[in-house]
């Protein structure tokens, strides 16, 4: 997948653009070296968007669904 900016942004709020939330940023910027030292983008640049999966650990659970023992 790719994400073709709009003047002014920015990592972050492409992050929260594409996958919904900020955390993601870093793997935004892993997927598009070239531009790792633009901070506010002009429009027209096509970056590409890797697909993500979060891991789901014991702490993310609620209390009843979390294997004990």
């Amino acid at each position: 997948m790719t994400y073709t900016t709009v003047q002014g942004d920015m990592w972050d709020s492409i992050a929260k653009s594409v996958y919904g939330d900020t955390k993601y940023t870093d793997t935004l910027m892993n997927a598009n070296p070239e531009y790792r030292e633009t901070y506010i983008f002009s429009s027209g640049i096509v970056l590409d968007v890797p697909e993500v999966y979060d891991k789901v650990t014991a702490d993310d659970l609620p209390p009843w669904k979390r294997v004990s023992g």
